[in-house]
């Protein structure tokens, strides 16, 4: 099928108004994802191309590019609606956890633990989405811990809802501030880089440091990489597919990152799409973004054995770690 003679070949269009307008498309309140910064266009192009093909199969290619483009930027108006709008302060959740204790001691300077484990990250990491402090990951692991090594185990959260890999610096600070480094610490990240429009790269980049810094300190780290947000059902198609294959992108990112900085990464989107595919009314809270305290006991028993793992506590029969880096993408 020809372009007419008054329209742009797609070679065109690409470079340029078009392309730049993709690149809004989950933009919040801001031209950038960070100062300096462009996000990865090659995503944009690649699904604007994709919807053009699939939501107006017959038109010209530039006709189809531009209409596709007003789409996914509609699209994203509305998700940007819907998605995330729980506010809601997570239950508390910190302080010491023994095995089969109904509820934890509160810390204080001269208590006793015997391991320190610590939460850094975004929502997910903090349990936005839980009505009980039972629900929240950062208990679930704690108690964890407790029954599988007897131990006092002192639970403290710095997770912080809405943030981005861009905060984990400040939450690293804040730990240095407070006292001294935990002796373990879990990383959950990188949702809010995809609906903020940070770039993969330097997502990646700034997780690696925070981890290396962690890592100096004689913390064991685990970090459970972005969640695969193309098992939202509450964004439309094709805009879904967008961030499904950023969400791939970034999470292989960590991966690597996360390994080069000395931490232990689980593939969180590679292991539990499939289930939030198969029970999105169970898995997600009321907000249909947040997991719900299924979804967050699901995560917590991936992350648990790999932190056991890595406190030479236990070995896993089955780790997420020994799946090539490659085949990530293939399932999520």
């Amino acid at each position: 099928m020809g372009n007419s003679p008054g329209t742009p070949k797609i070679g065109h269009v690409l470079d340029r108004r078009p392309a730049i307008q993709l690149t809004r498309l989950l933009l919040v309140g801001k031209r950038r994802g960070e100062a300096g910064e462009r996000a990865p266009r090659i995503g944009w192009r690649t699904a604007a191309v994709t919807g053009a093909a699939t939501v107006l199969a017959g038109s010209s290619a530039g006709t189809a590019w531009w209409a596709a483009s007003r789409l996914l930027m509609a699209q994203a108006g509305a998700a940007r609606g819907v998605i995330g709008r729980d506010t809601s302060k997570p239950p508390e959740a910190d302080g010491i956890y023994t095995a089969g204790c109904l509820t934890p001691e509160r810390w204080r300077t001269g208590k006793h633990a015997d391991l320190h484990l610590m939460i850094f990250g975004d929502s997910t990491a903090a349990g936005v989405g839980c009505v009980v402090a039972d629900e929240v990951p950062g208990v679930r692991l704690a108690r964890g811990l407790a029954m599988a090594t007897g131990q006092r185990i002192r639970l403290s959260t710095k997770a912080i809802s809405g943030a981005t890999s861009k905060g984990l610096s400040g939450q690293v600070d804040a730990m240095f501030v407070a006292g001294p480094p935990p002796d373990a610490a879990v990383i959950l990240i990188g949702a809010n880089d995809i609906t903020k429009k940070h770039s993969v790269r330097a997502s990646a980049r700034r997780l690696a440091a925070a981890v290396a810094r962690l890592r100096r300190a004689d913390s064991v780290v685990v970090v459970g990489t972005c969640p695969n947000l193309g098992t939202v059902t509450a964004i439309p198609q094709p805009l879904r597919t967008v961030v499904h294959n950023w969400s791939v992108r970034l999470a292989k990112a960590q991966t690597v990152a996360t390994a080069v900085a000395g931490g232990r990464p689980v593939p969180m989107g590679y292991l539990l799409a499939p289930e939030f595919r198969a029970q999105p009314e169970l898995l997600f809270a009321a907000d249909g973004f947040h997991p719900s305290a299924a979804g967050y006991e699901l995560a917590a028993a991936q992350l648990l054995p790999v932190l056991l793992e890595a406190l030479g506590e236990a070995t896993p029969a089955a780790s997420p770690l020994g799946r090539d880096v490659d085949s990530i993408g293939t399932r999520e």
